[in-house]
């Protein structure tokens, strides 16, 4: 493994779909999966086969169809889960069973009414079950965010000795801070002396806005797989947003890390999953948002269109995106009103600006933008004003 590769796992199909009203059929999730191909994740966790027959048949079709990407099912620790699994990943030239266990004290007590001993048990056996059928296999610390750091290595030293070949530090509730979520990656690269035999996978929810932030966190202090979503869709508050988290290792790239995706699908596959699961992007949404490079207030609106780095960090073909727009409101300037004015075929001085200019702050102050009609009806009463003058 390249040491500054991070690898993208794709969860958009499995922890995505489970947003209410987002439900998948088969065909959409086929077409969804060669997409994410397509855009270079790295792994796709394509669904939770024993949960219906519908996602073990979308499982198994999707295995078939993957020509290079990993295909994951998900599991509990629980033999017929994982058997299941198995049996719909039969067709994938990579397959992986993704099985695992809660492991704080909130799990232990109160959902299994179980022992930390116990727990340990489980989890082993599970791994041992999955990879009597693949020989690539991860292994989820549910909750392990809220999971004492000691108790944690414990687990995960013994999953990796009983075959696991990806740790999973899933912050489940979204409760770290990003330091808190990184130090606990840094405690187990320090004290499970088996870590060098498993990548470690960061799987974080965004309940308190976090989720991003905690990933680049965990990849900082030496996890090297992230797992996320398109549009940062997700049970809750949803998940990682894959395009933030790839937008951000590749625009600090100084720090040495890297993925395979083609970062000019993001914008795209962002509508093409909106429609899909029927679900809106947010417009201030980062990366993918309507208004992401959008440019309304005037001292913004000069300065982009004098250097576009000036408020721009990542160009908008970088990423798929349509073009930056200067949107014209009551915020706008004079630079911004000249521009767009010479974008609908009319060149004015700066002193028929200056008297356009008061009109256009009427016209702005009665309507949330003024559009390119606005612009034409203004210059047309213009114009037949210093005609008539």
């Amino acid at each position: 493994m390249a040491d500054g590769k991070v690898y993208i796992f794709d969860t958009t199909l499995r922890d995505g779909e489970q947003v209410p009203g987002c439900k998948l059929n088969t065909k959409e999730k086929i077409e969804l999966a060669l997409a994410l191909e397509s855009l270079g994740v790295d792994i796709i966790e394509a669904g939770f086969p024993i949960s219906s027959p519908g996602d073990f048949e979308s499982v198994n079709q999707i295995a078939r169809v993957m020509k290079e990407t990993t295909v994951c099912g998900l599991t509990r620790a629980v033999q017929k889960d994982i058997e299941v699994a198995a049996e719909a990943l039969k067709p994938a030239r990579r397959p992986r069973i993704h099985t695992g266990i809660g492991t704080s004290d909130y799990h232990i007590k109160a959902k299994f009414n179980s022992t930390r001993e116990e727990i340990i048990e489980r989890a082993v056996q599970a791994v041992k079950w999955a990879k009597n059928f693949v020989d690539d296999v991860e292994f989820y610390a549910e909750d392990a965010g809220r999971t004492d750091n000691d108790y944690l290595a414990r687990v995960i030293e013994a999953v990796i000795k009983a075959g696991a070949t990806v740790v999973n530090i899933p912050d489940t509730t979204g409760y770290c801070l990003p330091h808190q979520y990184g130090e606990k990656i840094a405690y187990l690269i320090n004290n499970v002396p088996n870590i060098d035999k498993a990548i470690i996978s960061c799987h974080c929810h965004n309940d308190l806005g976090l989720a991003t932030a905690n990933s680049i966190s965990g990849v900082l202090n030496g996890a090297r797989q992230i797992e996320c979503t398109i549009n940062g869709l997700g049970e809750r508050a949803g998940n990682t947003s894959l395009e933030e988290v790839v937008m951000i290792l590749r625009q600090h790239a100084n720090l040495g890390y890297y993925t395979d995706v083609n970062t000019r699908q993001l914008n795209p596959l962002s509508r093409l999953v909106s429609d899909t699961m029927r679900m809106p992007v947010q417009a201030n949404k980062a990366i993918v948002g309507s208004n992401a490079f959008s440019h309304s207030s005037g001292i913004h609106q000069d300065g982009f269109l004098k250097d576009s780095q000036t408020y721009e960090i990542i160009a908008p073909e970088e990423v798929g995106a349509d073009g930056s727009k200067i949107v014209l409101t009551a915020r706008s300037g004079r630079s911004a009103l000249a521009h767009r004015f010479q974008k609908i075929g009319y060149q004015y001085t700066r002193n028929d600006i200056d008297v356009l200019y008061a009109n256009f702050l009427q016209i702005a102050d009665t309507k949330k933008e003024v559009e390119d009609t606005d612009l034409h009806a203004m210059a047309k009463a213009y114009e037949a004003t210093a005609v008539a003058n």
